[in-house]
């Protein structure tokens, strides 16, 4: 009979804890869905959590926004919908300007443990938000906030000074085979 193989104890790690900077990129289906689903469990938690999203608008009153809305997480809609629908880009880019200054108040606040900015790699790909002000604001943020950074294309600025990095890539989707976007499912 075969010995089972020894697993090694855990060890607790030697450093301290602070606060994680996430980024949740790539071509496929998920990274705003995981980033939610980390603030969910962070709010389980007991932890304070603040969502912005910088695609959709003011008042969207998608699933992720109803359930948060039940559970009293605040999600804040920075731009004016899909920006290859937007019929004014200039004005789009400022939605999105002033959208980040008041994301990048709370998080040099300090008021909410873990910040999600979903969708934050679109202004910043577009050259609306000004790369190196967007990383030395994650640099200054207090040592105890959390933050998800999602979108497709993290610069590799962004990526370098990650903690952690996952890249979602699409192996297939629903959409390919003419399936639209379903409440729910997507939205």
């Amino acid at each position: 009979m075969e010995e089972p193989k020894r697993v090694k104890p855990y060890r607790k790690p030697e450093g301290e804890r602070r606060g994680l900077l996430l980024v949740y990129t790539g071509e496929g289906k998920g990274k705003s869905t995981a980033a939610f689903g980390l603030a969910l469990r962070a709010h389980g938690r007991g932890l304070r959590v603040r969502i912005f999203q910088f695609l959709k608008h003011q008042g969207a009153r998608f699933g992720e926004h109803r359930a948060f809305a039940l559970l009293g997480v605040p999600v804040e809609g920075l731009g004016d919908g899909f920006t290859w629908r937007s019929r004014d880009l200039e004005a789009t880019a400022g939605l999105a300007r002033e959208g980040w200054a008041r994301a990048k108040g709370v998080l040099l606040s300090g008021e909410a443990d873990l910040v999600v900015l979903d969708e934050a790699t679109y202004p910043l790909r577009y050259g609306w938000i000004p790369l190196e002000e967007f990383l030395e604001a994650l640099k200054a943020r207090p040592r105890h906030v959390h933050l998800v950074v999602t979108g497709r294309g993290a610069p590799e600025a962004l990526v370098a000074l990650a903690d952690t990095v996952t890249e979602m890539r699409k192996v297939k989707h629903a959409f390919d085979q003419g399936v639209p976007a379903q409440r729910g499912m997507e939205h």
